[in-house]
């Protein structure tokens, strides 16, 4: 007697989240670029794609002027900051470029 494969529903992977970035960030991918630093952006937006909240690499919840916003290291001098849009999927990249600017 041959069974019926397994259903995989509860293990398929969720969909990746769409990464976006405002005028601001995209002037600064062009400096990090610059600066050699591409590669460690890169690396985060991969994150940011499979799962904003996942640590690691660590993230910061902000506060004041930022709040609601999350922020990621790049390096000790620049962090990538970003808004979820959780309903519809979106990681808004705010900046990229020197901390909290």
């Amino acid at each position: 007697m041959i069974s019926a494969p397994k259903s995989r529903v509860g293990s398929l992977p969720a969909p990746p989240w769409q990464v976006v970035f405002t005028k601001e960030a995209q002037k600064d991918a062009r400096k990090l670029a610059s600066a050699g630093l591409r590669p460690t952006a890169e690396r985060l937006r991969e994150v940011l794609k499979k799962n904003p909240f996942k640590n690691p690499p660590p993230f910061e919840k902000l506060l004041g002027d930022l709040k609601g916003a999350y922020s990621r290291r790049i390096n000790i001098q620049h962090r990538l900051v970003y808004q979820v849009l959780k309903d519809e999927r979106i990681v808004k990249v705010l900046r990229m470029w020197t901390h909290y600017e």
